[in-house]
């Protein structure tokens, strides 16, 4: 009986440990939980963002939801609207996170993180594959806090043996 009651007036107090360590591991990432708007500008034009961060299954993953929106111009007559989903998870083996976005274009982007700063402030991600592209294209996002609600992405992709070029830069603040 005595083992009964142990077990179950500890399992609350390994549930909250098992909740809070999984939460501890967020932190890098938890200013970037919500809504967000920006502008943005880059290869296809100048554009409208809108963003959302939200955690998911039972806070073990992080959903990116995007949608770009740039108005028709010389260039581009017919303008564009660019939508994508992504993943962030955390590779316990590996112990850094990983994203995985999903483009309408049929391009998906796998991510590592390649650093943070040490003040917390700037975290780059950089692909480690690309479907649907050119063998030897990589890709890099930097996202540059500048305070809790707001943020600068900036995207940037390199041919093969080729350097990193801004693809698009975007300034997003939260909704508030």
């Amino acid at each position: 009986m005595r083992s009964f009651l142990f077990i179950l007036f500890s399992v609350p107090f390994i549930s909250f440990s098992q909740t809070a360590k999984q939460d501890s591991i967020w932190k890098p990432l938890n200013t970037f939980i919500g809504q967000w708007k920006g502008t943005g500008e880059g290869e296809p034009g100048k554009g409208n963002y809108e963003r959302s961060y939200m955690f998911i299954l039972n806070n073990n993953f992080i959903e990116v939801r995007n949608k770009s929106s740039y108005p028709p111009t010389d260039k581009n007559p017919k303008g564009e609207v660019h939508q994508d989903i992504g993943y962030i998870s955390y590779d316990q083996l590996r112990k850094l996170f990983i994203l995985r976005q999903f483009h309408a274009e049929g391009f998906v982007n796998q991510y590592r993180l390649g650093s943070i700063s040490a003040d917390g402030k700037t975290i780059i991600f950089i692909s480690e594959a690309i479907e649907n592209i050119n063998e030897g294209w990589r890709a890099k996002e930097t996202y540059e806090l500048k305070n809790e609600n707001e943020f600068v992405e900036t995207f940037e992709l390199a041919p093969p043996n080729g350097q990193f070029e801004v693809y698009t830069k975007t300034v997003l603040q939260r909704k508030l």
